[in-house]
């Protein structure tokens, strides 16, 4: 299918969303690789992670991107050519890219009971929160996300999801909430947009306009 939603927010950020269904050899027409991409692909051992490599490559493209306009630093931080900041996410059949002109990172996740028996692993400033709620898998996913998102768009070594990421306590409702980072001696700000999407959930976070 061509792209299953797109989202516009401010510092001109957009969130594109690519459901998976095509078979690889239609995903493979009409984008031109870069050779690293072609040889990263060739190495995939999984047909689903190759599909999600070539749909990430597609909404690249109706953002207006190649291929060849994406280069990764040696912390493995994704970048574009013309200097705008992009983050990049990939769960089972979704996947999904946003690019700001500020820093974000983006994560989707799909919305499963496991997540409750791990939550003792991420959660340190929310556990009173997520102790009210009768039965959180939604919100835990979104912490989840908004911590992976933050993960993904500091990107410093040593920076620990229960420790130095804190989301504020929020509503399915609102569809958004604040976090933070805290960590050595930065303490950033930002705010965290979150919706549902199918079975799954997508957290994205952009610097706040209060820091």
């Amino acid at each position: 299918m061509p792209i299953f939603q797109s989202i516009n927010n401010r510092e001109n950020t957009q969130i594109f969303i690519w459901k998976i269904t095509e078979p690889e050899a239609f995903l493979r027409a009409d984008i031109d690789l870069s050779q690293n991409s072609v040889n990263r692909l060739s190495i995939m051992s999984s047909e689903l992670h190759r599909r999600g490599f070539l749909s990430i490559r597609h909404l690249l493209k109706h953002a207006g991107y190649r291929d060849l306009d994406l280069y990764y630093s040696e912390d493995g931080k994704p970048h574009l050519n013309d200097h705008k900041y992009i983050s990049i996410t990939h769960s089972f059949e979704f996947t999904a890219i946003i690019v700001s002109d500020v820093p974000i990172g983006i994560d989707i996740e799909k919305q499963r009971d496991k997540i409750k028996r791990i939550a003792s692993k991420f959660i340190g400033y929310e556990e009173e929160f997520i102790a009210s709620l009768e039965d959180p898998v939604k919100e835990l996913t979104v912490v989840w996300g908004a911590k992976e998102s933050m993960y993904k768009l500091y990107g410093h070594k040593g920076l620990g999801f229960k420790a130095h990421c804190l989301v504020e306590p929020f509503s399915m409702q609102s569809d958004q909430t604040l976090a933070r980072i805290v960590f050595k001696d930065d303490h950033l700000n930002f705010d965290v947009f979150f919706k549902e999407v199918e079975n799954f959930m997508l957290a994205y976070v952009i610097p706040s306009r209060n820091a």
